[in-house]
């Protein structure tokens, strides 16, 4: 018996340790404007994930540099980390961003290069970027989105991730960003009717310019959908990192977005 439940610890021992923690995080103009404080703040924030997904990392100068800053920044902190980082996007020059995925080396491996989607980047400003993961010899591709802004009505934008399974039908997706939009919005229908459901529900994940009766969030945007017939769920966590400075104007130096984790194990 006693050999029984020892067996049975370490196969459960083993399931936990392929999980795999995914982090998405719109860090605000992601650019040459972060110091190195800020950088290491970031770092500190995330090291104990296995892949960080940013969004809104500035499309010009500096941008890619505060990427390898950060992969530098979490080098320094005792794991291996590589990165990769998209061109800009096709919007106008005022809409153009660029994005990143960064992962650690002895967990992770990236397959094959990561690429914009671009089969409706003149309907959508800022095409998706997607990577392809492997864990334990299990693939995963990621997407990473950035929505136009809440006003501009992003679902005009969103409504063409229903296409996206179809299109890469060998892939398990998981879509991470800020969709400017929240996930019991309709137009998330046709993606949850096909298996994929979101992490949270009722998250706020914008910050506000003040706290109120210490409420600081303010819009339900960010989220991670993914594949229940390919992906099992873990735990997930909003990582409230506001709670770390004084005031919310110190905080938004950092972001204006909270970052989400969620921990899956690939089927």
């Amino acid at each position: 018996m006693k050999k029984i439940i020892s067996l049975f610890l370490l196969l459960f021992t083993l399931t936990l340790s392929a999980q795999v923690s995914l982090v998405t995080w719109n860090l605000r103009d992601f650019g040459k404007s972060k110091s190195e404080e800020t950088i290491d703040f970031i770092a500190a924030t995330v090291r104990d994930h296995d892949i960080i997904a940013i969004q809104e990392v500035v499309a010009g100068y500096g941008g890619a540099q505060a990427v390898a800053r950060l992969a530098d920044a979490l080098n320094r902190k005792g794991a291996k980390w590589d990165y990769t980082i998209s061109e800009p996007t096709s919007g106008d020059s005022y809409k153009k961003e660029r994005y990143a995925f960064l992962w650690k080396t002895k967990n992770i491996t990236k397959i094959g290069k990561a690429w914009l989607e671009n089969h409706y980047h003149e309907e959508i400003d800022r095409e998706p970027y997607l990577c392809t993961f492997e864990y334990k010899g299990k693939s995963f591709t990621v997407v990473t989105f950035h929505a136009i802004t809440k006003k501009k009505q992003p679902e005009t934008e969103i409504k063409y991730f229903k296409f996206l399974p179809a299109l890469y039908p060998g892939k398990n997706l998981i879509f991470t960003g800020d969709f400017n939009c929240p996930q019991s919005h309709t137009v998330f229908n046709p993606l949850k009717k096909m298996g994929y459901i979101p992490v949270f529900a009722l998250q706020k994940t914008s910050l506000k310019k003040e706290c109120a009766n210490n409420n600081c969030l303010a819009s339900e945007f960010d989220n991670i959908f993914y594949n229940i017939a390919a992906i099992r769920p873990h735990t997930n966590t909003a990582l409230l990192f506001f709670k770390e400075f004084e005031t919310l104007e110190k905080a938004r130096s950092i972001s204006d977005h909270i970052p989400l984790q969620f921990s899956f194990f690939p089927k």
